[in-house]
């Protein structure tokens, strides 16, 4: 996945930080940020960019949603939807990056003690 953006630096450091990986990548118009399963790129193509979030959302399935969800507060990320179990089972929650991309967190608990959370 590549996510365009004016600001390359800014946004490749809140998914660093979010996905809690380093690269030693720290280009101002590409950075590759790299974890088990995850290529992501960011990028600055050099246009501008209208930030409207109106095509893709980046989804992430993680194994402590409420270890993650305390970790997007610290990086000050606003929250669209906190953690909810879904009918299926799955627990999701879903926020903005710094560039107002929007982005989904999945956990699929086996033994969760907060069903209705």
């Amino acid at each position: 996945m590549c996510l365009l953006t004016d600001d390359v630096r800014r946004l490749a450091d809140f998914y660093k930080r979010l996905l809690e990986t380093e690269n030693n990548s720290s280009g101002e118009t590409h950075q590759l940020i790299l974890t088990e399963g995850t290529a992501l790129t960011i990028y600055n193509d050099g246009t501008a960019k209208n930030n409207r979030n109106q095509n893709v959302t980046p989804a992430f399935t993680v194994e402590d949603m409420d270890k993650e969800y305390q970790k997007l507060l610290s990086l000050g990320a606003r929250i669209i939807e906190a953690p909810k179990r879904r009918p299926w089972g799955a627990v999701n929650m879903s926020f903005y990056d710094p560039d107002n991309n929007m982005n989904f967190f999945r956990c699929f608990p086996q033994n969760d003690e907060n069903p209705d959370r």
